[in-house]
């Protein structure tokens, strides 16, 4: 039926009239059934069977879904309707219909995705694992005027207000007038709304309403949400070139002559002009075998994706950044980059087609080559914003999913950005000295080479370098697709072991890097798959931290008595640009938090949107790598008390540096709204004692080195946190940090670069 050639705009593909049997009298498809027949098909009823076996209430009736409609729900989602009309000849009407009718979108999670910057379902400023700040009445009752103020919302209420009418389906084109009521300075206005679908998606939206805005507007919502809500009261017909593939010579005159006439004044200068065409043999349109329909769906050569206004993305992104980036634009900015995350985590293929749009805005921004002209650095606020850039183009590339092409394609375009003089540097004013982020081992003498020789990393470094890693090691497969996957036939006897002596998984991988993974695993809509990597990561770092430990305390006396030791980590894992530790506290937040829908679940966005509830963290029971009675909540605080510990060299660059301690104190104060219990206590005074102990390897050890970062503000939360449940431990972290003299032998200690 449906034939390839040159498509003229709007339409998609060129349809032409199909084979008919030599039985078959015009206007009725072989094997279908007439213009009228078909236009729902349910199956038989079971009801009474049902109601038997208990499977149903007594007096409820439901009827089973008809093999065709399972069939055509499945072909609906997967395939272009092109390549259903080319792989059969003859397609009953009553089979076109229910393809039709199940090609059109179904959840409304992606209407409200798309209509509106804050669903409610993730909040980039909440606290730990999502959980909002606690706000006064005022700022309750300003969010919820907002929330009414969203186009998906405003929808709704159309649709409510039965605002909705005229809907009419001809094949994968749905249109509607919704009325907009009359506002005390507005009269009533009613808007023409059209929606074009495949394969589950809307590809293409225009209302009459004038909308200029990233999103679709209220009254697309309105119409999209009566087609999912009400299908069947919605008048569906085939595709047009169906209808007129139907008409016989006279039928199809009175057709025309009826449309230019009912249209005189819009489409007669158009009519003449293709009637001149197609009477003169030589014009193009008769080169072309069949005619455009701009309701016969998608062709096979079509991208699947939902429909986005990248002219408006990047109009939009254009305006925040010529703003100079005060409170409201940046704030608008984040919830792009929100947006972006949003559509990860639905797999939306539009996530990477956004954040391309974003990015070329910010590296067509003046102002970059203003201030490296001028030698001044960017704003805190709009350094922060390259920051979360450079890390959404991470979770981009190492999507476990992703074809080859598609990584290569953003290799190129990273490498093209990376390049321009004017991209900004991953440390704000400095070019970073550490090594490629793939390199797992412990840096060694090599790492204070001179800078000079060293290329100067950007914020696409990490990404461009982040393309090179797979997830085909059948260890990673293994730890992320199982709950079940253990060893117990493993001696801890060895340094980079895939299992510890309790048999549980390992992974050894640059920890930034092993953290970008579970980063990417949440981004893409992988809950599971990254909490499993994540507890096998924190496995791993307990197992050094013990061996550390043991390590130094069999050179504890040579090591104190030359007054020399090592930085073991230039870089800090708190204040890093993947933040690690904040992806893996996140991460175990999540699991451990307690609310109505369950980790794993999705809720229903219309009842659930925009309520803020007060979420509660508790001990759930953790069966995943884990000691008896460990929960994910000790997991969390533990492994913040790990990073936040570490002895690590303060980095360059006062951005950089003042990064380090804004992301040490956010990080605290998501610990401090942890009600803190007996078991929890346990895990301090476990930590406390490491990091007293843990020499070269521990910010608290006897020796640092001095430019190691300051600990003083972790100590205090140490301090105050210990305090009641172990004071003698709590004043000893105290001093320690403090470096008092007198709690030490000063004979011991070095006046050649280390302090004490």
């Amino acid at each position: 039926m449906a034939e390839r050639g040159q498509l003229p705009h709007p339409a998609k593909r060129l349809c032409c009239r199909p084979g008919y049997g030599s039985g078959c009298r015009p206007g009725q498809r072989a094997g279908g059934a007439g213009p009228g027949g078909g236009a729902l098909c349910a199956g038989s009823s079971s009801a009474a069977a049902a109601a038997a076996l208990g499977l149903l209430p007594l007096g409820k009736t439901q009827s089973p879904e008809s093999l065709l409609d399972i069939a055509a729900r499945k072909v609906a989602e997967k395939w272009p309707f092109q390549r259903v009309e080319e792989r059969f000849e003859r397609i009953p009407e009553p089979v076109q219909r229910r393809i039709v009718y199940w090609s059109f979108p179904r959840s409304e999670r992606e209407i409200c995705m798309y209509s509106s910057f804050n669903t409610g379902a993730e909040d980039p400023a909440a606290g730990p694992g999502g959980a909002a700040a606690p706000g006064g009445t005022a700022d309750a009752t300003a969010a919820a005027a907002d929330e009414n103020r969203l186009p998906f919302r405003r929808g709704i209420a159309l649709l409510d207000g039965g605002c909705v009418d005229n809907v009419l389906q001809v094949g994968f084109h749905l249109s509607g007038t919704v009325t907009e009521p009359a506002m005390q300075s507005e009269p009533e206005t009613v808007c023409n709304v059209a929606i074009s679908f495949d394969r589950c998606k809307i590809t293409s939206v225009t209302c009459s309403c004038g909308n200029k805005d990233i999103f679709y507007c209220a009254h697309v919502v309105a119409l999209s949400l009566y087609r999912i809500r009400k299908p069947d009261q919605v008048k569906l017909h085939l595709p047009i070139s169906e209808t007129l593939f139907q008409m016989n010579r006279d039928q199809l005159q009175k057709f025309v002559q009826y449309l230019i006439t009912v249209h005189h004044t819009e489409v007669l200068p158009t009519a003449q002009k293709l009637a001149d065409e197609i009477l003169s043999q030589n014009s193009e349109i008769n080169q072309v075998h069949g005619a455009p329909d701009p309701t016969a769906g998608a062709s096979i050569d079509d991208e699947n994706c939902w429909h986005l206004d990248e002219e408006q993305v990047q109009e939009q992104v254009k305006l925040f950044l010529s703003q100079g980036g005060y409170h409201g634009s940046g704030k608008q900015l984040n919830l792009l980059f929100a947006k972006v995350r949003e559509m990860l985590k639905m797999r939306d293929s539009n996530g990477a087609r956004m954040l391309t749009l974003i990015t070329e805005q910010f590296m067509a921004d003046p102002r970059l080559s203003l201030w490296r002209q001028q030698g001044t650095t960017m704003t805190d606020k709009y350094r922060q914003l390259w920051d979360e850039l450079g890390a959404l183009w991470m979770c981009i590339v190492l999507n476990p999913h992703c074809k080859l092409e598609q990584k290569s394609s953003w290799l190129k375009q990273l490498k093209k950005w990376n390049s321009v003089d004017v991209c900004p540097w991953e440390d704000g004013s400095h070019g970073n000295e550490l090594p490629n982020l793939t390199n797992a081992s412990p840096q060694g003498a090599n790492a204070n080479q001179d800078s000079s020789n060293r290329p100067h990393r950007t914020v696409f470094t990490r990404a461009i370098e982040a393309c090179d890693l797979h997830w085909q090691d059948l260890h990673l497969q293994h730890i992320i697709s199982s709950d079940l996957y253990t060893n117990y036939c493993y001696h801890d006897d060895t340094e980079n072991l895939l299992f510890d002596s309790q048999g549980w998984p390992l992974w050894h991988e640059h920890v930034p890097t092993a953290c970008a993974r579970v980063d990417a695993l949440r981004s893409h809509g992988y809950p599971r798959e990254a909490l499993r990597l994540a507890i096998a990561i924190v496995n791993t770092l307990r197992r050094q931290q013990q061996k550390q430990l043991e390590m130094f305390r069999a050179q504890k006396k040579e090591l104190l008595h030359r007054g020399v030791t090592s930085v073991t980590n230039l870089e800090g894992w708190v204040g890093h640009p993947l933040d690690p530790i904040g992806t893996l506290f996140s991460s175990l937040m999540e699991a451990s938090r307690v609310d109505d829908e369950g980790f794993h679940g999705f809720s229903d966005f219309t009842e659930n949107m925009g309520q803020c509830k007060s979420l509660e963290y508790q001990h759930l029971p953790a069966h995943k790598f884990l000691e008896e009675g460990e929960s994910y909540l000790m997991l969390a605080v533990e492994v913040a008390l790990i990073g936040l510990g570490q002895q690590r060299i303060m980095p360059d660059g006062l951005y950089a540096q003042e990064k380090v301690c804004r992301n040490e104190e956010q990080l605290i104060s998501k610990l401090q709204e942890i009600e803190l219990d007996d078991t929890l206590v346990k895990i301090f005074r476990k930590q406390a004692v490491f990091l007293l102990e843990g020499g070269p390897y521990s910010g608290l050890g006897e020796v640092i080195h001095r430019e190691s970062v300051p600990m003083h503000t972790f100590a205090k939360y140490l301090f105050t946190s210990l305090l009641p449940h172990d004071a003698e431990l709590a004043y000893k972290t105290a001093l320690r940090a403090m470096r008092y003299v007198l709690t030490d032998c000063p004979e011991r200690a070095s006046s050649s670069g280390w302090e004490r």
